[in-house]
């Protein structure tokens, strides 16, 4: 199988359109040739080519301007400029638009050939990640969803039936049940999913700064806003967009939202410029939006725009036989990234992770293996490797108000963290400040260390 890449020498001088034509004729490469960047464009549409050898100064479209229109249109086409000893800075100007090389008139053959092993190479592995990714994707079913369960062959189900789709689709479910992997798994699967997917929490941060992460801003709109920006909404135009928390956000972000789901088209903030978006929509709360359009939190209009499609999330105590397979997998996981040579569990300890509430669902599930594996001292995983999770259980209740089971939880959650706020908030699912806050409502501290 030939390797090569097909080349296009793109010059209006006739000698070294001709020169290099022989040259990488005779070394087994697929070649052709245009006198100007217009014939070039012409030959690209035809047959493009992996390789083009690009000389800065033509007549009519220069080589500056060809390299810029080639980037735009073939992304992935390597580029060489051809330049005399004159035209160096526009050699430079050229390298920053994305040519990958230069060659000085009159260059000499010797100098062509390291070239173009470099070139060679470095098409080589773009190929192979090329084939890499394309074996990745025919493997990938659900990105890294893992499940036998009723409750979530339901999930995968409906996963495979609403991603061809463009409608929009909200997620429900408990915190850490694993809604951005679905999100995640209805793009892969979707015509979208070549095109950027963009993840926001819309729990994590103030509505006025919600804004700007979704419309962008302006330049000079607000203090430290030096440079235009675009927001989430433009950033992921033709992909998807997964807002996480939407319950959080109020009522005039939610009209906001509403207008361009009709209109699809938005300005930044600080802007009257109109700009057209292009994305599909998939959200996700564990709150129960019905009851927060019943006390008039939530706009009923929004809620069925973004509620077309309606997937819910089971708790991993209602699949209790994803446990073992869940555990394997974050084992084998946290194994190869810590270091840690543990490869096994028991019997008994699975047994005892079945018999777990799991409160933070999988996210605490991955938590709880990760303590176990990076204090372990054998490999493998037995009951007493669990006992921080027995402890916390064990612990009684002085009334069984739901305040006092977040408050048990969240100071498990601490515990088992070593209280690093960063790493408790991921396994809440809540970020930092909201954690803080919590701390001191329910007055947690850590132990003394002994």
């Amino acid at each position: 199988m030939n390797t090569k890449p097909d080349i296009l020498v793109v010059d209006d001088e006739r000698i070294v359109r001709e020169s290099l034509f022989h040259w990488f004729k005779n070394g087994g490469y697929t070649v052709a040739t245009a006198a100007s960047g217009r014939e070039a464009l012409e030959k690209m549409a035809r047959h493009p080519a992996e390789l083009l050898f690009v000389d800065v100064k033509m007549p009519g479209m220069t080589g500056i301007e060809l390299l810029e229109k080639i980037k735009a249109e073939y992304p992935a086409t390597v580029v060489i400029i051809i330049t005399a000893y004159g035209s160096i800075e526009s050699a430079v100007e050229a390298m920053k638009m994305g040519a990958s090389d230069y060659l000085i008139k009159p260059f000499k053959p010797e100098y062509l050939t390291l070239v173009m092993e470099k070139i060679d190479q470095q098409l080589s592995m773009a190929r192979e990640c090329n084939y890499l990714k394309a074996q990745l994707e025919k493997k990938i079913r659900f990105e890294n969803i893992i499940g036998q369960s009723a409750p979530m062959q339901t999930v995968f189900d409906t996963i495979a039936q609403v991603a061809g789709q463009d409608t929009s689709v909200l997620l429900t479910g408990e915190t850490g049940t694993g809604k951005e992997l679905v999100a995640k798994a209805i793009h892969a699967k979707s015509r979208r999913a070549r095109c950027p997917f963009v993840a926001l929490n819309c729990g994590a941060m103030p509505e006025n700064l919600l804004e700007t992460e979704l419309f962008g801003h302006q330049k000079g709109t607000f203090t430290g806003a030096t440079h235009p920006r675009k927001g989430f909404l433009e950033v992921a135009g033709g992909g998807t967009l997964f807002l996480d928390e939407i319950g959080e956000i109020g009522m005039k972000m939610q009209i906001d939202l509403l207008r361009v789901l009709e209109e699809r088209r938005i300005s930044r903030v600080g802007s009257s410029q109109v700009v057209p978006v292009d994305f599909r929509l998939i959200t996700a709360t564990c709150k129960d939006l019905e009851k927060e359009i019943a006390i008039g939190r939530f706009r009923e209009d929004f809620f069925y725009r973004i509620n077309v499609i309606c997937i819910g999330i089971p708790p991993l105590r209602d699949r209790i036989e994803d446990i073992p397979l869940l555990t394997r997998h974050f084992l084998s996981k946290i194994s190869q990234e810590t270091g840690r040579k543990v490869d096994h569990i028991s019997q008994e300890a699975l047994k005892m992770l079945q018999g777990y509430p799991w409160p933070g669902n999988v996210r605490e599930l991955e938590n709880a293996i990760e303590r176990a594996v990076v204090l372990s001292r054998g490999r493998s995983l037995g009951i007493d490797d669990f006992a921080f999770l027995q402890a916390a259980r064990a612990k009684p209740a002085p009334n069984g108000s739901l305040l006092e089971i977040e408050k048990r939880y969240i100071e498990q959650v601490l515990e088992n963290s070593a209280w690093n706020i960063t790493r408790a908030a991921a396994v809440l699912g809540i970020n930092r400040v909201t954690l803080h806050k919590k701390i001191k409502r329910f007055q947690l501290s850590r132990a003394p260390q002994k």
